[in-house]
């Protein structure tokens, strides 16, 4: 035993590559090691801004297996919306869940498939009117599309369009056309991704259409963040084909949907909202809007979720930096913000605002914020107490400037320097709307799988 443990019994040309090896081994691990500190650090951190907001995913989102899960991380890394998820405890989680709109890539990227996509918790679906796979609602010919009918992404929304277009197309084919000369075969309400794709859809098929918009030509989207991914694969839309960018900016979307405007094909009335629907004896639609009413054979509901937002009627409203829904907090950095509301929503978005640096004040009329949830009056005490955030109660906008905004508070008008404004005052829930003109809401079965949209 003597002799084996003698200097020399093991050659140097053993012993050294032996250490250097399980010297690298070590230097290399306790980089890893650290990365992954790291990584779950960001992830806790993001999961803390993430309880920020009350909302969670609003469509299908990721459900993950953690007894499969081996902690990679590719799935984070895969989502384009940044950090939905995370890696928490060597296990991937939802950190960010109101950011997640259901690409699916994490699903796709996860090696060991511990993820699936799902749809929304079961309090949103049953808010989901229910629809037949031709997104039809318990209406005969008059459908829904797009968001409204519980699934997101622009991808899906186009591909609906045109789908639902196609049903219409074959319906009347099917039947006497000269029935009803002075109805439009089909109106559709709404101009956003699924309404642009089901009127352009209907100028393919030679059907006489209308497309009436409350507001601009674009929906959501045009309201979204400089440079925001909006699209990121390929889609086929109505007479343009296929884009087969991989991202799609707003920008560049936007662009697009201009040059749709420009076509005299293109019927679309901007500013004019529906104010009702209601089907008549001999099978036709009667719609309603602001601004006259029409007849149809068929209805298509495009409106999105967000619903009609309450305005405040003032000088400026009209800017393009006044916005009111908050599309992604990451986007604004070192501006000066004004949210008006006083309800979790206004709550919520003043406090991730002020978390990414921003100067934020929040206007509110009444004298405190009496009816969010206790978790948001906590913080948003601390960050009033630290500083970060700015209240004005008893207060309200007179007027909003290109760099201010002018506001009253118990007599005093004050003018503070402004970048973007977002106001929280309430609306009509575009629910409400389905309910007034028939339409059956409340069941699981409304969203369809991924799977079920591929064209």
């Amino acid at each position: 035993m003597v002799y084996l443990l003698m200097p020399g019994w093991v050659g140097s040309e053993t012993v050294v590559p032996a250490l250097l090896g399980l010297l690298l081994t070590l230097f290399f691990m306790r980089r890893y090691l650290k990365k992954l500190r790291v990584i779950e650090e960001s992830a806790r951190h993001a999961a803390e801004q993430g309880a920020m907001f009350s909302e969670g995913p609003q469509a299908q989102h990721p459900l993950i297996d953690e007894s499969r899960c081996i902690g990679c991380g590719t799935c984070s890394t895969a989502c384009p919306e940044g950090d939905v998820l995370g890696i928490i405890g060597g296990k991937a989680a939802i950190v960010k869940p109101y950011k997640c709109i259901g690409h699916g890539f994490c699903a796709e990227a996860c090696p060991v498939g511990a993820i699936t996509m799902t749809t929304a918790s079961p309090r949103v679906n049953s808010q989901l009117p229910r629809l037949t796979p031709e997104y039809e609602t318990n209406l005969p010919n008059l459908f829904i599309i797009g968001e409204l009918g519980g699934l997101a992404l622009i991808k899906n929304a186009v591909t609906q369009g045109r789908q639902v277009i196609d049903v219409v197309f074959e319906r009347l084919q099917q039947r006497d056309l000269s029935r009803h000369p002075d109805a439009y075969d089909v109106v559709i309400v709404g101009a956003g991704p699924a309404g642009i794709s089901a009127s352009l859809r209907a100028i393919e098929q030679n059907l006489n259409y209308l497309t009436l918009e409350e507001g601009e030509i674009g929906g959501t989207v045009a309201r979204y963040p400089r440079q925001k991914l909006v699209m990121t694969s390929p889609v086929d839309f109505p007479i343009y084909g296929r884009f087969n960018r991989v991202e799609l900016s707003k920008e560049e979307l936007v662009a697009f949907w201009s040059k749709v405007m420009h076509r005299a094909d293109f019927k679309a009335r901007t500013g004019e909202k529906v104010l009702g629907i209601s089907l008549q004896e001999d099978g036709r639609y009667c719609v309603t809007s602001s601004k006259s009413s029409y007849k149809a054979r068929s209805v298509i509901l495009a409106l999105g979720k967000s619903g009609t937002p309450t305005k405040l009627e003032v000088p400026g409203e009209n800017l393009p930096k006044v916005m009111y829904r908050l599309i992604e907090v990451d986007h604004y950095r070192d501006s000066d913000i004004l949210v008006v509301g006083g309800g979790d929503s206004a709550v919520e978005a003043a406090m991730g605002l002020a978390a990414k640096g921003n100067r934020v004040t929040i206007s509110y009329r009444k004298t405190n914020f009496n009816r969010i949830k206790e978790r948001n009056a906590q913080r948003i005490a601390e960050f009033l107490a630290n500083g970060k955030l700015n209240a004005l109660c008893n207060s309200r906008v007179l007027e909003i400037r290109h760099s201010s905004v002018l506001l009253e508070q118990e007599g005093t008008i004050s003018e503070i320097p402004n970048h973007y404004v977002w106001i929280f005052a309430g609306g009509t829930p575009p629910y409400d709307f389905l309910k007034e003109i028939g339409v059956s809401i409340g069941t699981p079965e409304a969203v369809q799988p991924l799977s079920a949209l591929t064209p």
